[in-house]
């Protein structure tokens, strides 16, 4: 899954709190923030995980930042192990 997140996204404990909210999840991947003031999220794990996933997220008081969710779906590659914050 690869989720670009627009709005007020950043400079509001985005990042660490999708890295805290990964541990209740089997899911591997990344999030960081871009250039242009978005975040983009690549999860990799079952499409139910992914889901309830990004549902946490919205859930956890970052809902209320985010005014745009771009998803796109693609077969997992395998490349993560872990879940990281990416500078």
């Amino acid at each position: 899954m690869h989720v670009l997140y627009s709005g007020r996204v950043q400079g509001v404990g985005f990042r660490y709190t999708t890295k805290s909210l990964v541990m209740e999840f089997e899911i591997t991947g990344i999030v960081r923030n871009l250039s242009d003031g978005r975040v983009e999220l690549v999860a990799e794990g079952s499409r139910d995980e992914l889901t309830a996933f990004q549902q946490a997220i919205r859930d956890s008081g970052l809902g209320h930042f985010i005014t745009h969710e771009k998803v796109t779906w693609a077969d997992a590659t395998g490349e993560f192990r872990g879940f990281f914050i990416v500078s």
